[in-house]
């Protein structure tokens, strides 16, 4: 009888140890996912303020400067819930202004080009690599969510659902190529 109990609740401690494990497991997912939303939204805002000033610097024909400026703006003052839509829209801008090396050579050849677009094309690269890591980390936490066990014993706590940053973040060819920046 005793050594039944002692087994008893030596499985017990396991399972609470395994349970604790887990929700300090996902607890870290979660810390994860915030630091790298964090990271993107860094991202996310310097290539919309690099893209603003050089959409305002001179160096750029008008239309394009008018195009650039007011993607930028929209991705820097969306909603939450529109977010991944102007972000979209500014990666969109962005290859129509500068989808040829010819355009991306003129714009290398005005005074100051040559610095604003290594600064574009190192912002424009380090998006897709921040949503990259956002995303994978979204994707770690909620495959540990849809486990029943964090289901049935609530591991989550109140913590919404992760969501991926899904959105357009395919760079112009012509910056995205571009060597030595």
């Amino acid at each position: 009888m005793t050594v039944t109990l002692i087994w008893i609740v030596v499985a017990l401690l396991a399972i609470g140890l395994y349970l604790s494990w887990t929700a300090g497991r996902l607890d870290r997912l979660h810390a994860r996912i915030d630091a790298s939303r964090a990271g993107l939204d860094a991202q996310l805002l310097r290539r919309a303020s690099v893209t603003q000033e050089l959409a305002t610097s001179g160096v750029l024909d008008p239309a394009s400067s008018i195009v650039l400026y007011q993607a930028a703006h929209d991705a820097r003052q969306a909603e939450e819930e529109q977010r991944e839509v102007a972000e979209s829209e500014l990666s969109q801008a962005l290859r129509a202004v500068f989808g040829e090396p010819e355009q991306v050579e003129a714009l290398k050849e005005a005074p100051g080009g040559e610095e604003a677009a290594g600064e574009l094309a190192a912002a424009v690269r380090r998006v897709p690599m921040a949503r990259r890591f956002h995303n994978d980390s979204v994707r770690a936490a909620r495959a540990l969510r849809r486990h029943r066990k964090v289901r049935w014993f609530r591991l989550a706590g109140h913590a919404p659902f992760p969501m991926a940053f899904e959105m357009d973040d395919e760079p112009p060819v012509a910056l995205a190529d571009r060597p030595g920046t």
